[in-house]
């Protein structure tokens, strides 16, 4: 199930699959550039599983849920370490109320909790509020080092 991503030149929206989310891509209308994406997106279970399968880059998952204090303290640094690792990485917001099961599948007691997963597999998890800055130390260590 590919992510629907709106062109910010001609509004065109566009089909992106999930192992394309880090790359440059183009609008399918005006053929101007799509550029990787560069904001947490929020997903179901359905394109959760599709983007940790086929993303060829490390995915840094915020489980979150609207009441939480901590979670929403903890948001601008999430789309922070998004923006900044834009290219490199993918970030992706669960929201623990609507998908308990894929809480429920990485053992989260506590929110926020964040886990890094590179090709399916997860790196590491980390409950309770960090910086951007060790958000993306996680994701650049978790990236497959390029020959």
């Amino acid at each position: 199930m590919p992510v629907i991503r709106g062109c910010t030149n001609c509004g065109q929206k566009n089909r992106v699959p999930a192992k394309y989310l880090a790359s440059t891509g183009r609008c399918g209308a005006c053929k101007s550039p799509l550029p990787p994406v560069a904001e947490p997106l929020a997903v179901d279970d359905v394109q959760f599983d599709e983007i940790i399968r086929n993303t060829p880059v490390p995915v840094l998952v915020d489980f979150w849920a609207d009441w939480c204090g901590p979670c929403r303290a903890a948001a601008p640094e999430v789309a922070r370490t998004a923006a900044d690792m834009a290219g490199k990485a993918v970030v992706i917001k669960v929201d623990t109320e609507k998908y308990p099961q894929l809480a429920e599948r990485y053992n989260v007691r506590g929110i926020p909790n964040f886990v890094v997963l590179n090709g399916g597999r997860m790196v590491m998890q980390q409950p309770g509020v960090v910086g951007h800055d060790q958000m993306e130390q996680w994701l650049r260590a978790a990236a497959p080092v390029s020959a």
